[in-house]
This record gives structure tokens, sequence and C-alpha cells, in this order.
């Protein structure tokens, strides 16, 4: 019977034990405690985020200032007008239970991170110190209803990303020196009831906004022109402070739905329907008598057009031959124009140099070769000429600014030589530093530069933290320029291979930086952009690096919009970046720039070229020597680059090989693609937990064994 009583007791006992840890302690998942500690450093640890600690493990538990939590995953981060000053890190995209990120009324500073909450509902940054433009990556959080960037110093136009966005209902961009035209993605914003934008620096026209279903909008103090459209008169719409057109609007174009308001029987209050109707009676013309005049002169066409075939159709087949060959191709380039003509100018949209041919690995139509037969195009170049779409956003330089600033283009700063042409820097009488890109002719032949505005204008809508920006153009006495900014620590190929006595070898997390910051580059050129863009030529000599060692892709857009660039490329076809079926078919795709991304990946891993003939044979082709030894890791401890001197965590470094491994495979349909290699590269951050000191302010000068010799996180 005793024996009884103590099992009793003793099973009372566990129970009681048993619950005790989950009711007391909070259990709080280890990634949100880890970003939550990796924001507290990125935040400067200021004090007044009370219960927040460096080294804390349980946030919900402790109840860290601030955080809200449902069971054991953070759901919502309110840290509004505690006088903040810092960053805000660089894992919150680790915290996907988090629907709720306010900051608002604090002093934090540079550019908004990248890496957000990718479940976010509401996103409140307003009046911080934020700069630079809106991350594309929240074009990617679809389930966004609030978005508030207010008050701050964003100054980049509008990235055109917010085709997702149908969720959102409040857009606050006001008061930030934001320039452009507005995007054409904003006509998907098909739940908007509020937009703020007064107060900056926006352009052109506000026709995206006409079929909104919005209820208030204020675009006051821009610089938009144009007419404001009658779909917008009946709602709350603050518009002093612009350049607005006056006299009648011309028609809209066809297919633009009437001027009255949908659903808004709820919201305004009065009688929208009868706001509608007074307009149509003011109108001078109603829809029917409109309808009669369209359907007349249809009638009369078709009845000319029926006369005209049947002239034709009695001549002889060469001079139908004869005629086929004159009218058709000019009246075939306007209508395309006329079509690229009403679209705006912040969109993406299949040109002369579209890129489907390549990425579908199928030979393009008929009609978009044929365009650029040279008898052909000589015919059309007024045509293509006058109707060709002005650059966007970017300055139009004179040969003799940029031969001032380049010293005539003196050797002394020939920063390299490109596939495309020379790359020098310009440096202005203002003190303004910039890189440009002289164009050989055999990249543009004279029949095709009349189309290097189109490239220009183009190339100009690219805008992404890791892209090289372009800046501006020349185009003058038969000379094509591109003016991009400049980058300091020049190319990635040269840390990695030249020898310099100031340049201290890359220390690990730079490298894996490098690595993320290039696959996102990618990861926009080729899921983001619309339609997308194959880059074709990554190399580690086109990733160049800033102040604080930061990857920009250049040449991004350029090997696509360039109708000669497979033949521009041709030389680095043996350089060890092509993929294989490219060098058999000479079909340049998606799945061949990961291959080319993985070698660049293998050259930051190991140190080595590409393809190096001063090896042995068996060592020349970086790919054939390496990919047998990635899943070694006593081979590739030893395949490490010497410079990092063993400085690296054994763990992240395995990481780091298998996704080379999955990147560099020979069947391009086993390749990733680029949106996987950035959240591996992303989760490969978060587990080796880096220090804020080396990941956020890399300044490669040689570690300390302390910071990068310990395991990571399993």
């Amino acid at each position: 019977m005793n024996w009884r009583w103590r099992e009793l007791i003793s099973l009372i006992l566990l129970c009681i034990l048993g619950w005790k840890p989950s009711s007391i302690q909070g259990a709080t998942d280890p990634t949100d405690a880890s970003a939550l500690r990796v924001l507290y450093s990125s935040l400067n640890s200021p004090s007044q985020l009370t219960k927040w600690n460096a080294n804390g493990d349980d946030p919900c538990g402790q109840s860290w200032k601030g955080i809200t939590c449902s069971g054991t995953r953070v759901t919502e981060i309110n840290l509004s007008g505690l006088g903040l000053s810092g960053s805000l890190g660089y894992q919150l995209a680790s915290m996907a239970s988090v629907t709720n990120l306010d900051v608002s009324n604090n002093n934090i500073g540079g550019e908004i991170v990248y890496q957000l909450p990718p479940n976010l509902k509401r996103l409140n940054l307003a009046r911080n110190n934020f700069n630079k433009g809106i991350p594309y990556s929240i074009s990617l959080i679809t389930s966004l209803q609030y978005l508030n960037i207010s008050h701050n110093q964003l100054q980049n136009p509008l990235i055109d990303m917010f085709g997702q966005l149908t969720s959102l209902f409040t857009l606050d961009l006001s008061f930030n020196a934001m320039s452009g035209n507005l995007p054409q993605s904003f006509s998907s914003l098909s739940g908007i009831s509020t937009m703020n934008l007064q107060n900056n620096q926006f352009t052109g026209t506000i026709d995206v906004l006409a079929t909104l279903p919005l209820d208030n909008l204020n675009v006051e103090n821009n610089r938009f022109t144009g007419w404001i459209p009658n779909q917008l008169k009946n709602i709350n719409l603050r518009k002093d402070g612009n350049s607005w057109s006056s006299g009648p609007a011309p028609p809209p174009p066809p297919g633009t739905p009437p001027a009255t308001r949908r659903n808004r029987s709820h919201s305004s209050g009065g009688s929208p329907s009868n706001g509608g109707s007074s307009e149509g009676q003011k109108s001078g013309l109603g829809g029917g008598a409109i309808a009669g005049i369209i359907i007349s002169v249809l009638v009369v066409g078709a009845v000319v057009a029926f006369f005209i075939v049947k002239r034709r159709s009695k001549r002889s087949s060469s001079d139908i031959e004869r005629l086929d060959n004159q009218p058709l191709q000019p009246l075939k380039m306007t209508a395309t124009q006329e079509m690229k003509s009403e679209e705006t100018s912040s969109t993406f949209y299949p040109t002369a140099f579209d890129t489907s041919a390549a990425i579908n690995l199928k030979p393009p139509p008929i009609d978009r070769h044929k365009s650029f037969d040279e008898d052909d195009f000589s015919k059309r170049a007024p045509v293509v000429k006058k109707a060709s779409a002005a650059p966007i956003n970017v300055k139009a330089y004179s040969i003799a600014d940029l031969q001032m600033a380049t010293g005539s283009f003196n050797v002394e700063n020939l920063l390299g030589e490109g596939s495309f042409g020379r790359v020098y820097r310009a440096e202005f009488d203002n003190g303004k530093v910039l890189a440009v890109k002289k164009i050989n002719s055999s990249a543009l032949p004279r029949e095709l530069a009349e189309d290097f505005t189109d490239i220009v204008s183009q190339v100009s809508q690219l805008h992404h933290p890791n892209i090289t920006e372009l800046v501006g153009y020349c185009s003058e006495h038969g000379q094509h320029l591109l003016v991009y900014e400049f980058h300091k620590n020049g190319s990635l190929y040269d840390f990695l291979h030249l020898s310099d006595e100031y340049n201290r070898p890359l220390i690990w997390n730079s490298r894996i930086k490098i690595a993320l910051g290039t696959a996102r580059a990618l990861e926009y050129l080729h899921e983001v952009c619309s339609p997308s863009i194959v880059h074709r030529n990554i190399k580690s000599a086109n990733i160049l690096l800033d102040a604080e060692f930061s990857p920009h892709l250049s040449d991004s857009g350029l090997e696509s919009f360039v109708p000669n660039a497979d033949q521009a490329l041709d030389d680095d076809a043996s350089s060890g970046y092509t993929a294989p079926e490219v060098a058999m078919s000479g079909q340049y795709t998606l799945k061949s720039d990961v291959y080319s991304f993985g070698v660049v990946m293998l050259e930051l891993l190991t140190g080595r070229k590409p393809f190096d003939s001063s090896r042995s044979r068996m060592e020349q082709s970086l790919v054939r020597w390496a990919t047998p030894q990635l899943h070694d890791i006593d081979a590739l401890t030893k395949m490490v680059d010497p410079e990092l001197k063993g400085l690296y965590p054994v763990k992240s470094l395995s990481r780091f090989a298998d996704v080379i491994a999955l990147c560099v495979q020979t069947e391009p349909e086993f390749r990733p693609p680029m949106s996987e290699v950035v959240e591996a590269l992303v989760r490969l951050v978060q587990r080796a937990n880096m220090s804020k000191r080396t990941v956020g302010n890399d300044n490669a000068t040689s570690p300390r064994g302390g910071e990068m010799g310990g395991e990571d996180t399993p």
C-alpha cells in the first residue's frame, strides 16, 4: 500500500513539473528570438526597450516592450514613438507570424531593409529618416493592407512593383522627395481606398489612378501635368500645387471605362450616380451620337476597303508583291510604336529586344527578326525615330561634358573593358564621380543606333539596391555612351584575383553578403521584372563593390536589350562562366544565369579563376575540378581560399557548397530558380548568427579569430 501511495505521489509531482516550464517560460520560437536580438543591436541597444536583451531567448515569456505573441511566435512589433535610432537589421524576414510592424515616429535611418516579415498586414515606417527608395521585397508581401512610409527622405522613383498588392487599402508616401512617373502597376491596387502622394516630386499624369476604387486621394504639391480624369472628380480629391492642363481634356483611349465611380454609395454619403449623370448631360454629344458617328466611319471605311481589295485582286502577282513590300511594313511598325506610346514608362513591355525567345529556347517569330533586316529597317527608320520613347529619369549628357569629366577618355581613367566597350572614371566639376561606358560600334551598329534611346529607356527602369543604377546617357555624333553610378571598391574579380598590397582579403561574412546581394539582383531580373530579363553575362568582373562591400550587378538588362548581345558575348564563351547548354546551342536562359552565378560562388569559395590555363590540365576548369569535391567536407576545407586562413564556420562553408552544387548542375532543368537560391542564402546567414560588425559594416579588413572561427548554429 505504501508503495502505491509513493507511486501516486511521484506521478502527481511529474505532472506538476511537466506543466511548469510551459506555463512559466514563454518558449519563444528561437528564430523570432534571434531576429529580435539582431534588431536590438541594430537599433543601438536602446535603454527605452525595457526587458530587451542582446542575449535574451524568450521575448514572449519575458514581455519585451512592444512585442505581442501568440503561442511561441511573435505576431506584432510596435515600437512607435520611442526615440529609436540605428537601423532595422537583417533578420526580420524570418519572422513569419508577424502581421504588424510599427516603428513610426523615431529616428531610424538608412535604407529600408529588404528583409521584412513576409506576412505583414500593416507596415508603418512613417516619420523616420529612411532614404533612397522602397525595396521591391514589399511587392512580395501580398497580405499587406496598410503601408505608410510618409515623412521620410525617400528620393528614388517608384519601382513598378505594386501588381500583387491587391489587398492594400491605404498607401501613404507623402512628404518625401520621390520623383518620376507613377508606376503602371498602381492600376492593380484593386482594394485601395486611400492614397496620399502629396509633397513629393512626382511627374507625368495621374491617369493610372483613374479606375481605382479610391475614396480619398491627395496629390498636392507635386509636378503632375495633364488632365484630372473624370473618374476622380467625385471623390475626396486634393490636387493643388501641380501644373494641370486647362481647357477640354482629350478623349480617353479606346476601352477606357466611363467616368462614373464604382461602388461608392456605401461611403460617399451622397448620390454618386447623380454626379455621373450630370457629367453626361454636360458633354456635347451623347453616347448614342458618338456611337453613330463611329459606326458611320467604320461602314464608309469598309466600303472603301472593299473596292480597294477588289481592284488589287485584278493586278498581277508581281504588282501585289511589290505593293506588299512597300506600305505594309511601315504600317506595322507604326502600329507597334502607337501601342508603346500608350503604355506608361514605368513598366517593362516586350519590344524589339524582347528576351522571351531566349527564355523559351524557341526561335523568335519571323516578324521580330524581319524588323531588323537592313533593307527593311532603312525604310522605317524615320517612323521609329519619331515615335521613339524618351529615356525616363536619366540625364542626357553631351560629348563635351563627358570628355571634360574623363580627360578626353584618357587611359589613366580607364576602369575596365567589357563585352560592349570600355568603362572610364568621370569626375565632374561639382565633385561627383560616375562611370561612363563607351559602347563599341560593333555592339550597336549604325543601322540600329536609332533605337539607342529605347535601350536607355528600358535599362533606366531597372531599380534595385544590388543593381548598378543608370543615371545618364549620351548620343551625339555617332557616339553612344551610358553613365552609371560609380563604386569605389571596384569589381569582385579585382578583389579575388588581382594582388594589391592595399587590398586585404574578403572575410567569409563579406563573401556571403556579396553572394546574397548578387542573388537578389538576379531574383529581381528573373522574377520581378516583366518580362523576365536574362542577364547573360554574370561574372565577378560585373559585380561591383561599394564602400560597404555591398554588391552591385553591372550591365543588367543591356545584354537583353541590345540585339547583337550574343555576338558580343562570344568571346566570353570560353571564360568558364558559360553554361554547357549555351556553349552547344548559343541560347541564353534564366537557368544559364543560375549556372554562371554558381561559378561566381565557386570563385568566392576557392579564390580561383573560373578558367586558369596556368594550372595543371585537371585543375584549369574550376567547375570541373571543384564539383566532385563539394560534398566531401575534408576535400572542401582544402579547396577554400587560403586567404581566409581557416577563419570560417565549417557548417556555413558546407551549406554554401550545397547551394553551389545545385546551381552548377549540368542539366538546366535541375537548377533552382533564383528565389530559392536567395532563400537558401538567407537561411545560411540566419544560421550563422553573424555579428553586426561583420555583416552590417563590412570593411574587408583582416577578421579577428573570435568573430569568424566559431561554429555556426545548426
